[in-house]
């Protein structure tokens, strides 16, 4: 009795088996989709004011500045240089603030109820960094102080003279070098699947890992220039009047666009994206951080490499005002 007991409890067994794995078959689970956060994030920052294809670089100048306080205009200057450097001189009002603590600072401050909120460092790259980290945040009031504390007074104003030279003047070129063929883009694995959520959690990576990865020297960059893939961002009329060998040219606002040409950047070796005095390209090398690019913005530009023979913008003695500061 007993083994036919068992013999009905393993017909039972069987018969539940097969009939759910027939209803499996009928009923499969589908597998999660794989989100490609990169895209996610293009597609919501270009939905979201385009910053870096419409109105970088978000500069002001040292002049704007000064007229502002004069007029006392509605006006927040944050300087984010060392602190030390800030107590020997600054403008008169300016909060000294850690680049790392932008984000935290702008929201806790309540600096979107300033007409405009400017970033000052020393030469205007850090800032334009900066400046871009809190545009893309929706953050439209935010400017990069046009060559930094070096345009504001001669005390401050050696980094940038100390920095223009000619010393590549003879490498540049004429060639053009086509663009890569479209790939992919950067994988990106923050866990999250919207895209102000994929953001957030790129700019508090960006944050922490500072500016300093983001640039690069033309010392460098010159060692092995096959090292990297070298974007001229200026006009193609400009480009064609000479650039660092090997550079392909990519036009502002037009060719960054996930539909045009954002995908003929590699994600196999560091980008250098160089412009004509660093700015711009601390902008861009900054967007195309947030998108997992291993970016870098060519320190100090055109200006550092043929001042004489260049294109496009130049810091000149015009530039350095002489503007009172406090200690």
């Amino acid at each position: 009795m007993k083994t036919k007991n068992l013999l009905y409890l393993l017909m039972l067994v069987a018969f539940l088996f097969t009939a759910c794995s027939k209803d499996e078959d009928k009923n499969p689970i589908e597998p999660t989709p794989t989100v490609n956060e990169a895209e996610v994030l293009v597609q919501y920052l270009e939905q979201t004011g385009d910053f870096v294809n419409t109105a970088a670089p978000a500069m002001i100048s040292a002049t704007d500045v000064y007229n502002n306080i004069l007029t006392d205009k509605s006006q927040y200057i944050i300087d984010i240089r060392a602190a030390a450097d800030f107590a020997a001189g600054h403008i008169e009002g300016a909060v000294n603030v850690a680049a790392a603590d932008l984000v935290t600072h702008y929201a806790s401050n309540n600096l979107g109820s300033y007409e405009k909120v400017v970033i000052a460092c020393y030469t205007g790259q850090t800032a334009g960094w900066g400046t871009t980290i809190l545009r893309v945040l929706g953050h439209s009031n935010v400017f990069d102080l046009k060559f930094g504390m070096c345009s504001w007074n001669q005390a401050f104003a050696s980094r940038w003279q100390n920095s223009i030279g000619n010393g590549k003047a003879a490498d540049m070129v004429t060639t053009p070098t086509n663009k890569n063929a479209a790939g992919e883009l950067p994988e990106l694995n923050t866990g999250a699947t919207e895209g102000a959520d994929i953001l957030e959690a790129r700019i508090a990576a960006l944050l922490q890992e500072g500016f300093s990865p983001a640039t690069i020297s033309n010392a460098t960059l010159y060692t092995n220039l096959s090292n990297y893939y070298i974007v001229n961002y200026w006009s193609p009329e400009h480009y064609a009047t000479g650039h660092i060998e090997g550079a392909v040219q990519y036009t502002p606002k037009e060719t960054l666009k996930l539909a045009a040409d954002l995908k003929t950047l590699p994600t196999d070796k560091p980008v250098v994206v160089y412009c004509y005095t660093g700015q711009t390209s601390a902008h861009v090398a900054a967007y195309l951080r947030l998108l997992g690019y291993d970016a870098k913005s060519l320190l100090f530009g055109m200006n550092a490499m043929s001042y004489d023979n260049m294109p496009g913008t130049k810091f000149t003695s015009a530039d350095v005002k002489d503007y009172p500061f406090v200690q």
